[in-house]
Parts: C-alpha cells; sequence; structure tokens
C-alpha cells in the first residue's frame, strides 16, 4: 500500500472546520479509493465538506498533502497535531524538502 503523509481533519460535529487534525502517515489502496488512518478505513466521498468517509462510523474526513507555509486549515483553527513518527520529515518538508513519495511531484 503506497503511504504518504498527509493532512486529516475530522469534519464531522465540527463547525466552521474546527475539528481535530493531524499531520500524519496514511496508507492508500492501489487505486487511491480508500485510505487507512488510525485504523480506521477511510473511502472517498462527493460529500461537499469531506472527501473521504469513515466506512463504519460514517464521519466524514478532509484528506489532503500539507501545505509547506501550513495553511492547511480553511479558517485557521488551531494548528494540526504533528504526530512524533512523522516529525522529522514534516519538519524537514517545511524547511524546503520533498515529502516522501512526493520527490518527483
Amino acid at each position: 500500500m503506497p503511504e504518504r503523509i498527509m493532512y486529516v481533519q475530522l469534519k464531522t460535529g465540527h463547525d466552521l472546520d474546527a475539528g481535530p487534525a493531524w499531520i500524519t502517515r496514511v496508507r492508500f489502496t492501489k487505486s487511491w479509493k480508500t485510505a487507512i488512518f488510525h485504523g480506521r478505513t477511510l473511502a472517498r466521498s462527493a460529500a461537499f465538506d469531506a472527501n473521504f468517509v469513515d466506512v463504519e462510523s460514517r464521519e466524514r474526513y478532509w484528506v489532503s498533502g500539507p501545505k509547506r507555509d501550513q495553511t492547511d486549515a480553511r479558517y485557521r483553527h488551531g494548528a494540526p497535531i504533528v504526530e512524533d513518527d512523522v516529525r522529522d520529515e514534516y519538519d524537514a518538508f517545511l524547511g524546503g524538502a520533498a515529502l516522501p513519495g512526493r520527490e518527483h511531484g
């Protein structure tokens, strides 16, 4: 499974993009239509405010590549939790390095 460092935000139950967010490692199926995040299986969604939905709980998530300028959340409701296992790679990315798996775009 391809694996990427991503920005993930919980949308369900939170107004104006104020849900908790993480910079974390996410695994994707070969088709990129399913993501595995914190043991949850997320399927692609066409919802207005989310691009993935948890197949069990039906919670909606926004999953995207992190932005170097750290403007990942639309309304800037706090900083995401940067998980320990991605911290070094994410800090290098903020300093100008490519993220693993994104060396060529």
